[in-house]
């Protein structure tokens, strides 16, 4: 009877080990840990190819710059998760700090005039983004419009309206109460990283752990299911759009700090930065899946690509293909990596 049991036992520890295996790894691409191996080679490459790289100064610089791309990329996954897309972010980075730029500089230096008290550059910025997330959540749900076709028409119109309300012109040193988050450091970290992290963390905990985070990856999921689960759809649509045009304007924010000025040209380009760390991440552009930890993983892998090919004095075009290049093959590690863990083909 114990040897029938000892020769039982013996093929069912391989297979336990491999279900362990499995389970692991379906938690570790659940999870969003799947680029952080790609993160850690990279890393070790930059320290072998710039002796710079590794240097505190340096991976702080990595932060600082990836602070605005991680908070607009954050506030996109508002909408991916619900299976929408919002092209709007990149105007919004854009206009919300031009906006308020303009009503607190002299007419002599670009503005209307005005010259509102510095504190209220801040109001006027998140003001202007939020109203512009409750439009496109408007044009969605109400009037039914694609969001597609309505956030590119909004894109188009607000790079537009920045060159109006500042007459093609930048607006330099608009005022410490609009800068103080791009520009201030506490204790050597920029205040930007701190912002970008304390943001990351609390979105990552909601979308983890909260109802509201919980109903996004419902709508997101399975609309119907959701509005038979008694999730008010429509609210959590137009609230996800407000959340990101919120998150884009204080992108905006931190952008102008860190340049001291609100330009014409700011965050140009940075939707499709966006788009590429969100896909690199593992958030899925069908909605319902995706993690702020995966988001990460792709806004710093974007960053240390970047800042490497820039120490490595790759020319500048190279540098932009290499964005590109990054989001096949992470598509291509991430739908290998679900398909072996999960025994089935995903769509990312």
């Amino acid at each position: 009877m114990t040897a029938n049991t000892d020769r039982l036992s013996g093929p069912a520890a391989p297979i336990a080990g491999r279900s362990r295996l499995a389970a692991f790894g379906s938690a570790f691409v659940a999870n969003g840990f799947t680029m952080y191996p790609v993160l850690a080679v990279m890393v070790v490459i930059g320290a072998f190819v710039a002796p710079s790289f590794l240097t505190v100064i340096n991976l702080i610089n990595i932060l600082e710059q990836v602070s605005v791309l991680g908070l607009t990329t954050i506030g996109l996954t508002f909408v991916v998760l619900i299976g929408r897309l919002d092209l709007s972010l990149e105007g919004i980075v854009g206009f919300a700090p031009m906006l308020a730029a303009v009503m607190l500089a002299p007419a002599a230096a670009g503005g209307f005039g005005l010259e509102l008290p510095g504190w209220t550059g801040l109001l006027i910025a998140f003001g202007a983004a939020g109203l512009i997330g409750v439009f496109n959540g408007f044009m969605v749900v109400k009037v039914g419009l694609n969001p597609f076709i309505s956030t590119l028409g909004l894109l188009v119109l607000l790079r537009g309206g920045v060159l109006i309300v500042s007459n093609g012109r930048s607006i330099y040193s608009p005022g410490d109460a609009l800068t103080f988050l791009g520009s201030a450091r506490v204790f050597g970290i920029p205040m930007s990283v701190i912002v970008f992290v304390v943001v990351a963390t609390v979105v990552g905990l909601v979308f983890q752990y909260h109802r509201y985070g919980r109903a996004l990856y419902a709508v997101g999921g399975n609309e119907e299911a959701a509005r038979a689960a008694g999730i008010n759809v429509d609210r959590v649509i137009w609230s996800a759009f407000i959340f990101a045009a919120l998150l884009s304007g204080l992108a905006g924010v931190l952008m102008t700090g860190r340049l001291d000025s609100a330009v014409t040209t700011q965050g140009q380009g940075i939707i499709f930065s966006a788009f590429a760390a969100a896909v690199i991440g593992g958030v899925s552009l069908g909605g319902g899946r995706g993690t702020i930890i995966g988001v990460v993983s792709g806004v710093l892998l974007i960053g240390v690509i970047n800042n490497l090919l820039t120490l490595a004095q790759v020319p500048s075009f190279y540098v932009q293909a290499s964005t590109g290049a990054v989001i096949i093959v992470a598509a291509v590690l991430t739908s290998l990596a679900s398909s072996r863990t999960s025994g089935v083909k995903t769509r990312t």
